[in-house]
């Protein structure tokens, strides 16, 4: 999905809209007891979860620096579902860097997902599957979950510290989609999954209105995740988890997080490896561009630059309004925030000119899908109906006097290919993510390992048909529990276990070499090793060579 090097961030995943996969996942969310009595396939009954029942519960109890938490097991995993890693983001607290929880009396019950962060949208009831209920929202968000094998049992398992997508704007962690019950059992692995603030709320850049008291707005939703990191290493071990041994893995907006995260002086030494899956972030956003946002802003609230504190007072709804721009008219200007260059805890952009060197000696993985836009395309639409006309007039006003050469390569690739897949696969080449590959590896100091998964979803669209997400279920070792994105069928258990074998193997190694799969070697400037992911896993130099080589070729958008 990205074409050149100089890719402006706000054409990435940063202003989407959530498209139908997302509002699925996002459906998932749980709340509430019956979600979580779900959640738990009838651990709990739902009649226990009265506070005389459920302290009944005799669950597994771990000691953290703010008190006592108690989760639940099942299938042999521990897990604990909603932990406060910070206080509550409200009111004074709003746009400020995240503080440390109220520490609590006594035992915590930890059975229940927490709130997630305010966001715009959500799923029409129809979208409601299992039985999952909408989650609450809240801007007391700072929360995590914790699935580990063992507690309190002296292992120091490796700490996989899983973003969610959703671009800078929403998502959530606790979506049942990313439940690590399963990756931690077979990988005998600490998962922690994060909510923590998105859009409004965690990158409105308010320090050049309202001086050093805001500094740190423009960032405060990575310095969420900085303070989750920090919760790891004086906590993870009671959990099982080795503290010196965290890997932070994301996908779509978490993969760009990461990317951001890995040139943050706050985040060094915080985590050690890391897996960027279809969100690789070469830039941040400008100070000045961001000014821009904030001034629309202040002026749809009819807010004055000299009224910034007045932010914090006003009602959540009334700051989500204010960006909101469903039902616009077309043509109207999507709003930027997004994690900013702001001197201080983003001290320049990520990965342009060059790898941040701070970063330089935390191995990576890096790797994209082979039909991303399919994900954002409904199966209606004529994109999936394209012929040859439609296809190049598609195609020509992006890549100009490339578009019949590209053609002619994907052609001679795939000579059955229809041409809504030729479309597709062009417009999903993985520009960003080799440019990230190939700056990390100038640097010298770590390796970095390339994917592309080519597996085909048989749920929607046409053949060929590789969707942004598509790898999640696999990765988290959940395709039994997700039909509705993988369907069914023989092929996808030992996928599923190749998947997150390779993941979990990085994890604790720094190589993600697994069972049943070729030897994965490191990307270089010159092989350009890529492992491709299917049913049958290949090893393959520098794929699509003369399409990567055009797509350099190419122009940078402009502005939009």
């Amino acid at each position: 999905m990205h074409r050149n090097n100089n890719r402006n961030p706000r054409n990435d995943f940063l202003n989407i809209n959530i498209g139908r996969r997302a509002l699925m996942k996002s459906s998932l969310l749980g709340g509430g007891a019956a979600a979580a009595s779900a959640l738990f396939g009838g651990l709990i009954p739902a009649a226990a979860w009265g506070v005389d029942a459920a302290s009944k519960y005799e669950g597994p109890v771990v000691e953290t620096t703010a008190g006592k938490v108690r989760g639940v097991i099942q299938g042999g995993t521990h897990i604990f579902r909603g932990i406060p890693y910070g206080a509550s983001t409200a009111g004074s607290n709003r746009f400020m860097p995240p503080r440390k929880p109220e520490p609590w009396p006594g035992v915590r019950d930890a059975f229940q997902n927490g709130p997630t962060a305010p966001q715009l949208g959500g799923p029409p009831n129809a979208l409601i599957l299992n039985h999952k209920e909408p989650a609450v929202q809240g801007e007391d968000c700072l929360v995590i979950n914790v699935f580990t094998p063992g507690v309190n049992d002296g292992r120091k398992r490796p700490v996989m510290v899983w973003l969610h997508g959703g671009g800078f704007a929403s998502g959530a962690g606790s979506a049942h989609a990313f439940d690590g019950t399963n990756l931690a059992r077979s990988g005998d692995v600490v998962v922690v999954s994060v909510n923590h603030r998105l859009n409004i709320f965690g990158y409105l850049y308010l320090a050049d209105l309202g001086g050093e008291k805001y500094a740190d707005s423009g960032n405060a939703g990575l310095l969420d995740i900085v303070a989750v990191l920090e919760w790891v290493r004086e906590n993870v071990v009671h959990f099982g988890g080795n503290p010196g041994n965290v890997t932070m893995f994301g996908q779509s907006g978490g993969g760009l997080k990461i990317s951001t995260l890995l040139a943050m002086p706050p985040a060094k030494g915080l985590f050690h490896k890391a897996i960027i899956e279809s969100g690789s972030a070469l830039k941040g956003i400008r100070r000045e561009e961001a000014n821009k946002t904030t001034e629309r802003i202040l002026s749809k609230l009819g807010l004055q630059a000299n009224q910034v504190d007045q932010l914090q007072t006003l009602p959540v709804a009334q700051l989500l309004s204010a960006i909101d721009t469903r039902g616009a008219a077309q043509g109207t200007i999507p709003f930027t925030i997004a994690p900013v260059v702001d001197g201080r805890a983003l001290p320049s952009d990520p990965f342009d000119p060059t790898a941040p060197a701070i970063s330089a000696d935390v191995p990576l993985i890096i790797g994209s899908v082979n039909t991303e836009g399919t994900f954002f395309t409904p199966p209606d639409s004529p994109l999936f109906s394209l012929d040859e006309a439609g296809m190049r007039a598609r195609l020509t006003p992006r890549f100009g006097e490339a578009t019949d050469k590209l053609i002619d390569l994907y052609r001679k690739e795939m000579p059955n290919a229809s041409p809504s897949q030729i479309y597709f696969l062009i417009t999903a080449f993985p520009t960003a993510a080799i440019t990230q590959a190939e700056r990390k590896v100038a640097q010298g100091k770590a390796p970095v390992y390339m994917y592309l998964f080519t597996w085909e979803t048989p749920v929607e669209g046409g053949k060929r048909h590789s969707p942004h997400t598509v790898e999640l279920p696999f990765v988290f070792n959940n395709v039994a529990d997700q039909p509705e994105e993988v369907g069914n069928g023989p092929e996808l258990q030992p996928l599923a276990e190749k998947v997150s074998g390779a993941w979990t193997a990085f994890a604790r190694t720094g190589n993600p070499g697994a069972a049943g799969t070729p030897k994965w070697l490191a990307y270089t400037s010159n092989e350009r090793a890529t492992m491709i992911i299917n049913n049958e896993w290949k090893l393959v130099n520098d794929p699509r060579h003369e399409a990567r080589l055009i797509m350099n070729t190419l122009p940078a958008p402009s502005a939009s």
